[in-house]
């Protein structure tokens, strides 16, 4: 059960957290992709998701966290032997300060009751897809308005 779209103001949204074992089979492109090249796929949804929010985790020193922004407030966590990402999750949320804050996206129905149960929102993959798309769409307008403003003014006689 999706909750829509979150805005992306909103001031309850603080983290993003993407179950992408699940994500890389609910998205058909990326299913697909996962088939041929798992790490393609990946890749994929992480730069998908990397237009979206910010992601804040938590780490232990069992977890490897990526930056692949370059920044350190988008991270990638993989999961240490033995651990799921629902095992992850979950305790990413059950930590945190304000777990209502947390949106979690994933299409696994045990997984959603038990965040929700933690007091985070859930989110299908097919929302989250819709949203990707929405803020590249922005992202996108913003770029040509930006583009548009900026042509007027090198086009502007010297005074």
């Amino acid at each position: 059960m999706g909750h829509g779209l979150p805005p992306m103001s909103s001031p309850v949204l603080r983290h993003l957290l993407i179950d992408g074992s699940n994500l890389l089979h609910a998205w058909p492109e990326l299913k697909a992709l996962v088939a041929r090249d798992k790490d393609a796929a990946r890749a994929q949804l992480v730069k998908a998701a990397a237009g979206l929010q910010e992601a804040e985790a938590l780490r232990g020193s069992e977890l490897v966290a990526e930056h692949p922004s370059g920044r350190s407030d988008f991270t990638v966590l993989h999961t240490p032997a033995g651990a799921t990402a629902d095992d992850v999750i979950e305790q990413l949320v059950a930590n945190s300060r304000e777990p209502g804050h947390c949106l979690v996206a994933t299409d696994d129905r045990a997984e959603r009751q038990t965040i929700e149960a933690l007091g985070a929102s859930g989110l299908s993959s097919a929302d989250l897809a819709a949203w990707v798309r929405q803020s590249s769409g922005r992202m996108g307008a913003r770029l040509e308005d930006r583009k548009r403003s900026n042509d007027r003014d090198w086009r502007k006689p010297n005074s």
